[in-house]
């Protein structure tokens, strides 16, 4: 049974009255606080949505100007923001804060879903944000941001991320020393800067080692395992194919491996396979994956570090946080065979 409001005006004993709980009960989960179960706080929160409280949760976080809540937004839960995710999550408890975690678009290629996420939950429910590999943000948002992974956006906003251009010139200087001289590339989603920084590594090493890139070795993926079968069989499924392939991120190495099989190439005796990011699942992939580590935990630490300085009105002694990446080196990758 729907509940009428009068007036338009949206009351916690409306969103109680249709969820069937009590007003307690309510100010509990707009607060993020424990002791409400998962299955009652969905529901909650669904009449919250469909009765539009969200203008009762702004004016609250406006009498007390503070929410206490901190908010992880990703495009989607795969496995590297779920790694950042974790790093946050393990430090948050040093914080007067909570957090919440939240996917802002339901595909990972949704430009500009940071900014929609912003305008709905900044001032409102959020007092700062961690915006996990943002296609692009600028200066001025309700609540202090930080950014994890690069970003197209102003430097006014502070950034956390790895070496992405020393990382992917690692991986390619790995395969030259193993005798490989034919190397292709599956690089990223084209509108995130880390995917055009991998590329430029991946660049940068070719021309050291005295190495021409050919372009018809080098094809576009979105970072999702499946984005890699259609460049993986460009890149493989031809007489002249490359000895080794650089994916810009694990989950593509890891399904480039997987086409690499279904065409009749062993790896790593016919073809090495290097990816980036050192997700979990690369340690347990058939075989285990060459990968560039990026520290993804230590990420999600830094960056709740800064944010907690904004936060508390403090000056970031540097506004973007570069931390360094490690080839580890696993059973995907051999000297070429003669």
């Amino acid at each position: 049974m729907t509940v009428m409001v009068p007036n338009g005006r949206v009351r916690m004993e409306d969103v109680a009255r249709q969820a069937g709980v009590s007003v307690a009960t309510v100010s509990k989960v707009v607060n993020g606080r424990y002791g409400v179960s998962a299955a009652t706080t969905a529901r909650v929160h669904q009449v919250i949505a469909d009765l539009g409280y969200e203008a009762s949760l702004g004016a609250r976080s406006l009498r007390s100007s503070r929410t206490g809540i901190l908010g992880v937004l990703v495009a989607e839960f795969e496995p590297f923001s779920t790694e950042l995710l974790k790093g946050v999550s393990s430090a948050i408890g040093d914080t007067d804060y909570e957090l919440m975690a939240f996917a802002g678009a339901s595909h990972g290629g949704s430009v500009g879903w940071e900014r929609r996420s912003l305008r709905r939950l900044g001032g409102t429910l959020l007092d700062g944000a961690i915006i996990v590999t943002p296609t692009v943000i600028e200066p001025g948002a309700a609540i202090p941001v930080v950014a994890i992974d690069p970003h197209t956006g102003s430097h006014a906003v502070p950034t956390v991320d790895s070496d992405n251009v020393g990382g992917a010139r690692s991986a390619v200087e790995h395969l030259v020393g193993l005798g490989h001289t034919r190397i292709g590339m599956i690089r990223g989603r084209e509108d995130l800067e880390s995917a055009k920084l991998r590329e430029q590594g991946f660049r940068q090493a070719m021309a050291q080692a005295g190495l021409e890139v050919d372009e018809t070795l080098i094809a576009t993926g979105s970072y999702r395992a499946e984005s890699a079968v259609a460049p993986a069989h460009l890149i493989l499924d031809r007489r002249d194919r490359p000895t080794a392939v650089f994916a810009a991120n694990d989950l593509m190495a890891i399904r480039t491996v997987e086409v690499a099989r279904e065409l009749g190439l062993r790896v790593p005796e016919d073809l090495s396979v290097v990816g980036f990011d050192n997700v979990p699942e690369s340690a347990v992939a058939e075989p285990p994956l060459t990968t560039v580590a990026q520290p993804l935990r230590e990420l999600g630490r830094t960056a709740l570090d800064l944010l907690c300085t904004l936060l508390a009105g403090g000056e970031l002694e540097q506004a973007q946080v570069r931390l360094e990446t490690r080839l580890v080196e696993r059973a995907s990758t051999a000297p070429p065979a003669t």
